[in-house]
């Protein structure tokens, strides 16, 4: 099990270190034909996490709702992401995998219902919608990358 939760947490980790010289305005400044910022973008890894495994499940999220809602996807950057938030942000990319983990051994997700996604993936079960979190969050991980170099 912890294996499939270290490959959801070593990206993450990397673009955190990518990232640990960037000033807070890098971190919130919007490229040009972006609608988001490499703030948010760590934020909504978080925040999919939870809706994507806990919400989908009917599971109870471990994050507050008001940080899964700010993040969730639809949203945008609505204000200056200061430093509080930013290490928030941080300790969400990874305290709720180590919760998830311990959930995911207890059969929490064991009704976990059909559904498919905007990209025409079908996550059926827990199992699916933890691989689709892996490509999501490699897509994210590929805007901040992007992003880095605009800002």
């Amino acid at each position: 099990m912890s294996n499939i939760i270290d490959i959801l947490k070593y990206p993450r980790l990397s673009i955190l270190e990518t990232l640990k010289d960037f000033s807070i305005e890098q971190l919130n400044a919007i490229p040009a034909g972006h609608n988001n910022n490499i703030a948010w973008n760590l934020g909504h890894m978080a925040a999919t996490q939870q809706t994507l495994c806990y919400l989908r499940a009917g599971v109870p999220m471990v994050l507050e709702e008001d940080f899964v809602n700010a993040y969730k996807g639809g949203t945008k950057p609505e204000k200056f992401i200061d430093e509080a938030e930013i290490e928030r942000i941080k300790t969400y990319l990874f305290s709720p995998l180590d919760q998830f983990e311990k959930d995911l051994k207890t059969d929490l997700f064991n009704n976990y219902p059909a559904f498919t996604t905007r990209y025409g993936v079908e996550i059926k079960n827990i199992d699916n919608a933890i691989g689709f979190l892996g490509f999501h969050d490699g897509l994210h991980l590929g805007y901040i990358m992007s992003m880095r170099k605009l800002v």
